[in-house]
């Protein structure tokens, strides 16, 4: 990773410059220092797309919505170290959010919450640490009221729904079962159709 040498004070400073500077690739801003993030691996890139395509085929929302990789999301810091955005792996906004974020892919805290979060886990602790502690505060704060974690090791999903401030775990769903959201009742997506090359 490769870190930027601007300095901020604030987000607003932030997306100031990042709208007057032609930076390429993706940034988190954290401690006021830009670190880039490296490119996203193939296998966990092609879980984001392909639960993209099933969540499109289901028709609960219009395909317009469902964002994958490209979404900036500022989210509180709530200890030092955290980043003050994230880009999360797929996101299902709001409709309202197709104006808000005409001028630039980015929700910030004063905007409404994403309805979904999804974030597919990378090897290792800090990954690990990071999706399933750090970015799961900081999303219960920002108030999105649903947060899933696929982990390609395991092959499951865990599915968290927001209740009165905090994640409640809806459970973790494995090969052969159906992913059940709170958010979504009406959704009918098996877990096995994520590693499923012949469903998309």
């Amino acid at each position: 990773m490769t870190q930027a040498q601007a300095k901020f004070a604030t987000f607003e400073e932030y997306l100031a410059y990042s709208d007057e500077t032609a930076m390429e690739g993706r940034y988190e801003l954290i401690d006021g220092e830009l670190v880039e993030l490296p490119p996203e691996s193939e296998p966990n890139n092609w879980i984001a797309n392909n639960l993209q395509f099933l969540l499109a085929l289901a028709h609960l929302f219009p395909r317009r919505l469902i964002k994958t990789h490209s979404l900036e999301l500022q989210v509180p810091v709530l200890q030092p170290k955290d980043a003050a955005n994230r880009y999360p792996d797929l996101v299902v906004l709001r409709p309202e959010h197709l104006t808000l974020t005409q001028r630039r892919l980015t929700i910030t805290l004063e905007m409404p919450p994403p309805r979904l979060v999804v974030e597919v886990v990378s090897p290792g602790k800090t990954n690990r640490d990071r999706d399933y502690v750090r970015k799961r505060a900081q999303y219960a704060v920002l108030g999105i009221p649903e947060y899933w974690l696929i982990d390609p090791e395991a092959q499951t999903v865990m599915v968290l729904s927001l209740e009165a401030g905090a994640y409640r775990e809806i459970g973790v769903f494995g090969m052969g079962a159906a992913i059940a959201s709170v958010e979504f009742p009406e959704l009918a997506i098996a877990v096995d159709q994520l590693w499923d090359e012949e469903s998309s």
